[in-house]
């Protein structure tokens, strides 16, 4: 079993930046990819950004490329995401998620509890 806590959510206005917290307690010297995932109100849970276990592989979703950046510390068990140039249209609940690869991430049955992200414009 691997515990996922989010943090570092909150309300700031359009241009502002925030850096989200995922850590990981349990069962967390398995080799896991991480990724983050976010649910407007009223649209289906997406993809934003994942990393390997080694942090040598990041994907990213189009409408994120080059504003968040994805990263891990391994020995903190915990991955961050640094959001920059945040835009009305990332305000989402924020959710963390752990996986043995990034291709079947969104089915893992490791998930946090989601931050909430609100971007004023």
């Amino acid at each position: 079993q691997v515990q996922l806590v989010e943090s570092g959510g909150g309300l700031v206005q359009a241009g502002d930046s925030l850096r989200l917290s995922c850590a990981a307690s349990g069962r967390t010297n398995s080799y896991y990819a991480m990724a983050w995932f976010r649910q407007a109100p009223g649209k289906e849970r997406e993809f934003v950004a994942g990393i390997t276990w080694s942090g040598q592989i990041t994907q990213y979703a189009d409408s994120v490329k080059g504003r968040f950046t994805l990263s891990r510390d391994n020995a903190k068990n915990t991955v961050y995401l640094q959001m920059n140039s945040l835009k009305p249209e990332d305000t989402a609940v924020y959710y963390c998620a752990a996986g043995p690869s990034l291709a079947t991430i969104f089915k893992s049955e490791y998930w946090g509890q989601g931050t909430q992200v609100t971007v004023s414009s």
